[in-house]
Parts: C-alpha cells; sequence; structure tokens
C-alpha cells in the first residue's frame, strides 16, 4: 500500500537545481523519521537524507552532503529535497519513507514501513 505520493522528479542537465516534494496519500500514520531514497536498475536503493522529527537533525550520505538539503513538516508529513549542482550519478528513482518507530535515524530501507511510489529523475551530462 503506498502511504506517500513524490513529486518533482524530470529530466535535467548537470548543474541545475530540483527539488522533490512528498506527501500523504491520503491515510493518517505518525512517523517519528522520514527519508529519501534511491534507486537505479540492478542496484539496491540507496540511501539519500533523512530527518529526525524529535531530534537533534539531518543525516546525509556522503555523495550528496554539501548539495542536498532535507526539510518537512512533521504534523504535516510532509518532505523535500532540495538538490543542488547535479550531477549523472544522482539519477534514480527517488523515493520517500517514514519511519514508524522511535529511536535512532537508519539509513537502512528495511527500518521504514512507510513508502512511496517514487518519482524518477534523470541527470544529463
Amino acid at each position: 500500500q503506498v502511504q506517500f505520493i513524490e513529486s518533482g522528479g524530470r529530466l535535467v542537465q548537470a548543474g541545475v537545481s530540483l527539488r522533490l516534494s512528498c506527501a500523504p496519500s491520503g491515510r493518517t500514520f505518525r512517523t517519528y523519521a522520514m527519508a529519501w531514497f534511491r534507486q537505479t536498475p540492478g542496484k539496491d536503493r540507496e540511501f539519500v537524507a533523512a530527518i529526525s522529527w524529535s531530534g537533534p537533525g539531518t543525516y546525509y550520505a556522503d555523495s550528496v552532503k554539501g548539495r542536498f538539503t532535507i526539510s518537512g513538516d512533521s504534523a504535516k508529513n510532509t518532505l523535500y529535497l532540495q538538490m543542488n549542482s547535479l550531477k549523472p550519478e544522482d539519477t534514480g528513482l527517488y523515493y520517500c519513507a517514514g519511519d514508524s518507530n522511535f529511536g535512532p535515524v537508519s539509513k537502512s530501507p528495511n527500518e521504514y514501513a512507510y513508502w512511496g511510489q517514487g518519482t524518477q529523475v534523470t541527470v544529463s551530462s
């Protein structure tokens, strides 16, 4: 069952910026953290960034640190990903995910119970 709807993905050239959005699909549920993952064909789902609603803050994969910024609204379960200086290796299907368990923020997709269907980001060189 899809809990989130992602939007904002498209085909862009390297170096530009893009903003992804994620919103609940309608069902009401609680999350303690939310994250963005991405996946390319033949590869495992990869952690991109996460935010904890209970603090202390935000977490990023080394490959996007300094270029991407995650933000959101815990009351609305909405999530955003501002992506700057995009590179071809940022290409992938970007998923929004929600963690229903209280605890340390996880970088493993297995810890997230709620997911969207993804939005495609393609960066051409």
